[in-house]
């Protein structure tokens, strides 16, 4: 053979080679930015059970006689603003993460004062619609907890994979960008303060 040939059929088998790494590399991108998408979803699906829950909740305490206007409106405008951001799964940027968290923890603050001052109505506290409604919201608090663990598992693998090589180069071609997790609140770390 010539050696233009064998320098052709080496440069065309890596050509091969490379084509058919980035198609395997995109396919992989996308179904982990699938997964991404679908934990994404799952989160606002927990966070949809809870503000769900919210006007029964309400309607509820509101039956109770000189309940504190002043916290049943801050609880139902938190849910308003919770509700209204809204976060496109294809752009789960680390702000866009944190101004949907925001939102969503000022509604888990005014729902904490809401149950404190449930607290201090005992005839409340013996209605059964409001202990099924309490119940329902911790069981929630929870599943969302869950939710947003499998969904920063799942950004994690899918960050960690378009960062490394070759799929690096890929990933920029592409437009598959890293997305954003969940944090913790600022304040988490320091335990709260309890005065008797």
């Amino acid at each position: 053979m010539k050696k233009g040939t064998i320098i052709l059929l080496a440069v065309v088998g890596v050509l091969l080679l490379l084509v058919f790494n980035g198609c395997g590399s995109y396919n992989n991108m996308v179904s982990k930015q699938e997964g991404v998408s679908s934990a994404w979803a799952q989160v606002e699906n927990v966070y949809q059970r809870r503000l769900d829950l919210i006007p029964n909740l309400v309607n509820t305490v509101k039956g109770v006689a000189n309940f504190e206007q002043k916290t049943l409106t801050g609880v139902i405008q938190a849910r308003a603003n919770a509700s209204s951001i809204k976060v496109d799964a294809s752009k789960l940027s680390p702000d866009q993460i944190q101004k949907f968290q925001s939102s969503q923890g000022e509604l888990s603050q005014a729902l904490g004062r809401l149950m404190v001052v449930a607290e201090q109505y005992p005839q409340l506290k013996a209605t059964q619609n409001f202990l099924e409604l309490q119940s329902q919201l911790e069981g929630t608090e929870n599943r969302i907890a869950v939710e947003r663990q499998k969904f920063n598992d799942i950004v994690k693998e899918y960050n960690s994979y378009i960062r490394r090589f070759p799929q690096v180069l890929y990933a920029g071609m592409f437009g598959f960008d890293k997305k954003g997790y969940f944090e913790a609140v600022t304040g988490a770390d320091k335990a709260p303060e309890v005065k008797f």
